[in-house]
């Protein structure tokens, strides 16, 4: 437990330093994570800051942030370590060139941390400058139940074994966080080793305030209309729901166009910062953004 962190309201303000708006529940959750050195599992929408409270931790505790970005098919080897097999080669042709072909020397010599190539599980148990890094397991949704094993053990001992060099154990287990999508549901097993919580979409006054830490160019006035839009766009039958990284790029492509209010015509020409879908964004033309954008300054209005 770093010194920086003795309370949830320290975690709300280190957040906040990092303009990250952090909520009680989210700050609570938080707090426990670092003070029990439980990893911390995040679930929820994509695009609804999941990931950047993994960077505003690791930044606001000045450690080191080491990702681990998950996909289908992502085995040990690639989360942990590979060796360097261009390497090794030149190693072997250089040998022989000098006449070294002693096989049992050469393996020793090939199989050593000179020709390990650390990928980022490895890396989370080493040593860093500042303490122990933050490990961030990104959308571990993405991969599959043999890959959740593996995880579940590394996480539970903070260990990893090499068979040429042994086990390697992380002298102070490192701060993990976990972000799921829901593309799948995640093994109750791997849950159950964390602490869990669910990130939703903010309301309206949330949002309004991580908009304004995230772009604090855009006019009070823009800023409420976008965020309103949004809100109101989330209610819709879409494919795909923005989230608040999309609010915040789109208030920033509208400034970028020196846009000072909504329209329907800037809508329109803009939608492809907050829509990703093309049968979304064909739903909205027309009509259907004015009407939008109607009943967003409606709720604007209301006391």
């Amino acid at each position: 437990m770093t010194d920086k962190i003795s309370s949830i309201d320290d975690v709300i303000a280190a957040l906040d330093g990092q303009d990250y708006v952090c909520g009680r529940a989210l700050g609570t959750v938080a707090f426990l994570a670092l003070r029990l050195g439980r990893p911390l599992f995040l679930e929820g929408e994509a695009g609804t800051g999941k990931t950047e409270i993994a960077k505003a931790i690791a930044s606001a505790l000045g450690r080191r942030l080491i990702r681990l970005q998950c996909y289908e098919g992502l085995d040990a080897a690639q989360a942990v370590y590979e060796w360097n097999f261009a390497a090794q080669m030149v190693a072997i042709r250089t040998a022989e060139a000098a006449g070294g072909t002693d096989a049992a020397h050469l393996r020793d010599t090939l199989f050593t941390s000179e020709f390990l190539i650390e990928r980022p599980l490895l890396q989370a148990m080493r040593p860093q400058p500042g303490g122990a890094p933050v490990l961030l397991v990104d959308e571990v949704d993405r991969t599959d139940e043999p890959f959740e094993a593996f995880l579940l053990e590394a996480l539970s001992d903070f260990q990893v074994t090499i068979p040429e060099l042994g086990t390697i154990r992380a002298p102070e287990p490192p701060i993990v966080i976990l972000t799921s999508n829901r593309t799948r549901e995640v093994h109750d097993a791997l849950k159950r080793r964390c602490l869990y919580h669910w990130v939703d979409y903010p309301g309206f006054a949330r949002e309004l305030e991580i908009l304004q830490a995230r772009a604090p160019e855009a006019s009070a006035q823009l800023s409420r209309e976008v965020v309103a839009f949004v809100q109101r766009l989330r209610t819709e039958d879409l494919f795909k729901k923005p989230g608040v990284a999309e609010t915040i790029d789109w208030a920033k492509c509208l400034l970028a166009l020196d846009v000072l209010t909504l329209s329907p015509e800037v809508i329109a020409d803009t939608l492809g910062a907050v829509l990703k879908y093309q049968d979304d964004i064909a739903r909205l033309q027309g009509l259907e953004a004015k009407r939008i954008l109607d009943e967003a300054r409606q709720m604007l209005e209301t006391p």
